[in-house]
């Protein structure tokens, strides 16, 4: 395993990131594994040397924060822990979701319980807040860590002018700072380079994106990509504009490169953010061990230059997706 140190924390982290959206419940979606398989990975995956596990309050319902808490009992000072709050939590209790200081407080305090943590390592907001002034987000975000409660805290998706005020916001004010940017990065969806990636690499804050392998749109010919279970239920991977623009050429050159190197499609995409600068640790979501071998042997992978430009060559710009 490869460590690096996540924006300007100091903190050491696996390249690779856990994502959790897959443990908790199959009644929340069909394609998530119930609590034993989850615990499998959580222990494989630290097996294999990965520190670094991101999760969400709104993952199955809270389920997955629960079932991450256990499988990391006993181990909890060896991992880098993150979660995150913004999505509506109980539909009777309009204040269980949003980034006002209610709902921050309460829902970390729930998060923590699940979690069985005094503290999460990263608190994130899941997405902007436009009714609740980014001022009011930050100082409840400012007290969390000044209580011990969160360590850093981080962003997720939205507009890069929305982040550069956020910054500045908090630097004007003295409050705690968005340490990380979790946002839509890979080799099929790239609109991130044009204006928040380079901010990000600007101010030094960590970059851990979110479906490096484009929902299983990389990692699998174009044909193909709603032959899996969650391809065939998860309506939400099919709103993004994988395939527009020059898509469907970037995914038959990775399925191209993958053949003449003897190793996977997700592999290929996975090592093409790898040679990213400005990428820290993409959030890798699985629903096998084998496939998480996969993801971490694709740090063996070497792109070369002319690789790199082939894969890049078709793309061509697309519609904003996965900000709101």
């Amino acid at each position: 395993m490869e460590y690096t140190t996540l924006g300007d924390t100091g903190m050491e982290v696996s390249r690779i990131c856990l994502g959790c959206m897959s443990f908790g419940s199959s009644d929340w979606r069909d394609w998530v594994l119930d609590e034993e398989e989850g615990k499998e990975l959580v222990e494989r995956a630290l097996e294999l040397g990965i520190n670094f596990f991101d999760t969400a309050n709104m993952y199955s319902e809270g389920e997955s924060e629960r079932v991450l808490g256990e499988a990391l009992e006993g181990r909890r000072d060896e991992a880098v822990v993150a979660t995150k709050v913004y999505f509506q939590m109980d539909e009777e209790n309009p204040n269980s979701g949003g980034l006002s200081r209610k709902a921050i407080e309460q829902e970390l305090d729930n998060s923590l319980e699940r979690l069985g943590m005094d503290a999460v390592d990263l608190l994130q907001i899941h997405r902007y807040d436009d009714d609740t002034p980014m001022e009011t987000t930050l100082r409840a975000l400012d007290d969390a860590v000044r209580r011990g409660k969160a360590r850093y805290i981080g962003a997720s998706s939205m507009w890069a002018h929305q982040f550069a005020d956020a910054l500045h916001t908090a630097d004007s004010l003295g409050l705690e700072r968005f340490a990380t940017m979790q946002n839509h990065y890979n080799v099929q969806y790239r609109e991130e380079e044009r204006e928040m990636l380079p901010l990000c690499e600007k101010e030094n804050v960590g970059v851990i994106p979110w479906s490096p392998l484009a929902r299983g749109w990389v990692a699998r010919p174009h044909e193909e990509a709603r032959s899996t279970t969650r391809g065939e239920s998860d309506e939400y991977a099919h709103e993004h504009p994988y395939l527009e623009g020059g898509g469907r050429e970037v995914n038959e050159r990775v399925q191209e490169l993958a053949e003449e190197k003897g190793v996977k499609m997700a592999q290929i995409g996975l090592a093409w953010l790898f040679r990213k600068d400005w990428v820290d640790a993409p959030i890798v979501g699985t629903t096998s061990v084998e496939h998480l071998e996969d993801a971490v042997e694709a740090l063996d992978i070497d792109l070369s230059e002319s690789d790199t430009e082939y894969l890049e060559e078709p793309y061509e710009p697309v519609r904003v997706s996965g900000h709101d």
